[in-house]
């Protein structure tokens, strides 16, 4: 997961597709057992593999 400083939004992608800004890594979300950005994470964790 990704934020952009520019337009205060997350993201899964390197730039913004709202503002064209650049996108920072943000720390790792907070353990949940409901989980609702999981499936996002282990996205990601697949795609840098």
């Amino acid at each position: 997961m990704k934020y952009c400083d520019v337009c205060r939004r997350y993201t899964l992608e390197d730039i913004c597709p709202r503002c064209h800004g650049q996108s920072l890594q943000v720390g790792p979300a907070r353990f949940s057992p409901q989980d609702p950005y999981g499936e996002y994470r282990r996205k990601l964790k697949k795609q840098h593999k």
